[in-house]
């Protein structure tokens, strides 16, 4: 088991789990799942530096069939024997049990990988998967078996929140989430010896997210715009069908689900329930949306927030995914586009789209902004907050206000915060201080809060000083956000 020097960038409390697992004496069974590209595998095969005494990954769109052909050939690797072609999964099962209490360790390592893709219809793969666990596999002792897969949702489902016969099976379970924007960072210095400044790196990640598979495309000879065009524009570009194969990879109906996603791009603010049936008309109806909505959000795609003072009801839900949301602006509707369309974006459609991803990026590093403000151990909660131009019963008339980010803490202060990408040090004009001041007006009026409320500017660079710049209270930078 490789311990240290493995290559890995980040996931120090997911290696602290394998490690915890590994010293322990008795069976257990661990699940590790994410969105897919994240680095599950990766982690794994690195931590234990490929040393398995049985290794399998399921194989996308494969019947049962072929799986268990090729089940048999992984065995017969390991075991040096030869092995039949099992007819069933139970029967394949049996001969890893078979191989495997020949072997004389303490300590037995068994990765199965892609789990979903073995769960063919009518393979009754997990009731053969349950069994080998609870009739022999867990009672084992020194017996380590990681479970992995990209389908979050089938791997809560039908693994992790099992009611049948995997229930409360799962010793650990590790959840990988994308890379932060300071491990981007030391990913593209130590991995690719990409050194970028951290505008370049915010950017790549505004469009690729914190994706290791997609960051490991970047070529370090290249400028950013270019590898954009190469990886997103260019004939044959590699990540231009990916979006697709990402959902037909994740979901059974992935037509729906692509649907769903483009609906929610459509409004930054995110739609509710009944404007997501609005837009997608008949496919929107009944329980099968919600069921969509919920798979979805587990898939790391969307977040579902409600606004401030509004806990229980109103749910929205939001496109959070990255690459999403670079792909639904520009390449979805790239007719027309050449492949150099990055190099000579023009700005103002740029800035259309730097300006919803950054807050999006804002979205992603909550506890960053939290520490940079000093309130990391101060119960905070996060929110959002609208409300329409109208008039009050007392005829006073309140502009609309839009807030993407309300935090309230328990120290009863309420930060409204404004997150704003640019280019250079952020100016507030008189005009724009006039909106500020409006708008915590509004936001106390309709909110009735007696809490303090103070303005946080979140942005690039900085504020520039100036007669308005008093407006805001606080300031957050993205070197801010790049903090481990």
């Amino acid at each position: 088991m490789n311990r240290k020097g493995n290559g890995i960038i980040g996931r120090q409390k997911e290696q602290d789990t394998l490690r915890f697992i590994m010293e322990e004496k008795e069976a257990k069974l661990v699940a590790v799942y994410g969105r897919r590209r994240v680095g599950k595998t990766y982690l794994v095969r690195q931590f234990f530096d490929n040393r398995f005494d049985f290794y399998f990954t399921g194989s996308f769109e494969t019947s049962a069939s072929i799986q268990l052909t090729l089940f048999a050939s992984q065995l017969r690797l390991y075991s040096g024997e030869d092995v039949p072609v099992p007819k069933t999964w139970f029967d394949a099962f049996a001969l890893l049990r078979n191989y495997l209490e020949k072997l004389d360790k303490p300590r037995i390592v068994v990765f199965l990988d892609e789990l979903p893709w073995m769960d063919t219809p009518k393979s009754n793969f997990l009731q053969a998967f349950s069994y080998f666990w609870n009739s022999w596999a867990s009672a084992r002792s020194g017996m380590k078996m990681i479970i992995c897969g990209s389908a979050t949702s089938w791997m809560i489902d039908k693994i992790i929140g099992d009611k049948g016969g995997l229930y409360g099976r799962c010793s650990r379970t590790i959840y990988l989430a994308p890379f932060c924007l300071g491990e981007v960072e030391q990913f593209l210095r130590e991995t690719k010896g990409i050194v970028w400044n951290r505008y370049q790196i915010l950017e790549a990640y505004m469009v690729m997210g914190g994706i290791p598979y997609y960051l490991d495309m970047l070529d370090r000879d290249k400028t950013f715009s270019q590898n954009i065009d190469s990886l997103f524009f260019d004939h044959g570009a590699p990540l231009r069908e990916e979006y697709d194969f990402l959902f037909r990879s994740l979901f059974k109906s992935s037509a729906i689900y692509r649907q769903v996603v483009e609906a929610i791009s459509s409004k930054t603010k995110g739609l509710t329930l009944k404007e997501i049936k609005e837009a997608l008309g008949d496919i929107g109806d009944g329980g099968s949306l919600s069921a969509v909505l919920d798979n979805l959000y587990k898939c790391d795609f969307i977040r579902r927030y409600y606004a401030f003072g509004k806990k229980e009801r109103g749910a929205l839900y939001q496109l959070t995914d990255m690459f999403s949301l670079f792909h639904s602006k520009f390449i979805r509707r790239d007719e027309g586009l050449d492949m150099h369309f990055w190099s000579n974006i023009k700005d103002a459609q740029h800035n259309a789209w730097a300006g919803y991803a950054f807050e999006q990026v804002c979205l992603h590093h909550l506890p960053q902004i939290r520490s940079c403000l000093g309130i990391s151990g101060v119960l905070t909660s996060a929110s959002a907050w609208s409300c329409k131009r109208q008039t009050d019963k007392d005829g006073v008339e309140w502009e609309g206000a839009q807030i993407d980010l309300v935090l309230e803490r328990a120290d009863k202060i309420i930060d409204l915060c404004e997150m704003k990408y640019s280019q250079s040090d952020f100016s507030v004009s008189a005009e724009y201080e006039r909106h500020l001041r409006e708008r915590v007006s509004t936001f106390r009026h309709f909110t009735k809060t007696r809490h303090a409320i103070r303005n946080v500017l979140i942005t690039t660079y900085g504020l520039r000083n100036g007669m308005h710049s008093g407006i805001f209270q606080s300031t957050v930078t993205m070197d801010a956000l790049f903090l481990m």
